[in-house]
């Protein structure tokens, strides 16, 4: 695993952060986080919006060059999915079910933090990552993870990248 913060220059944080936290920017309506509904553990926060910027082979967002940045930094030989996520806050910091993106993936997953909050992403090993605006974590696709609510901002919200790296020969 691995943390980088300030992963992208200023300029290039700033015009995610600005596009995407405002109201012109086309967020959809998900009715669980992790794809399936957990029932009443997790209750009336076992939801999010998304915004898909690159699946099944394809650009699926008019704002897909927003990402570009950090898909020059993170170098994929081959894309399967960039996803944003925005969580809205809650009374109390509330943590979903582990889960994989994608259960038979065996590439890497990054998730690079838009905004800064009380919120954290999670491990099944107990490793626990801030939200900190500007900060991406890299790491196996395998590992299981999963996010939270976050108490002290209105919305917490990540872009999920998972690809294929370059492997060397």
């Amino acid at each position: 695993m691995k943390i980088i913060d300030n992963f992208l220059t200023k300029e290039e944080w700033f015009k995610l952060f600005d596009t995407m936290l405002t109201a012109n920017f086309p967020w959809y309506l998900n009715s669980s986080k992790v794809g399936k509904h957990y029932g009443d553990d997790i209750g009336l926060h076992d939801y999010q919006f998304t915004h898909t910027f690159y699946s099944d082979f394809a650009v699926r967002s008019q704002f897909g060059s927003l990402i570009e940045p950090a898909l020059v930094k993170l170098n994929p030989s081959a894309i399967v999915r960039v996803k944003a996520n925005l969580t809205p806050c809650s009374q109390q910091i509330e943590q979903f079910p582990m889960h994989r993106d994608f259960e038979n993936f065996q590439g890497q997953t990054a998730i690079f933090y838009l905004n800064t909050n009380n919120g954290y992403t999670v491990f099944k090993d107990g490793t626990r990552v801030d939200s900190v605006a500007n900060r991406c974590v890299i790491f196996d696709s395998q590992l299981e993870h999963t996010g939270t609510t976050c108490t002290d901002q209105r919305v917490r919200s990540v872009i999920n990248f998972n690809y294929y790296p370059w492997t060397e020969q």
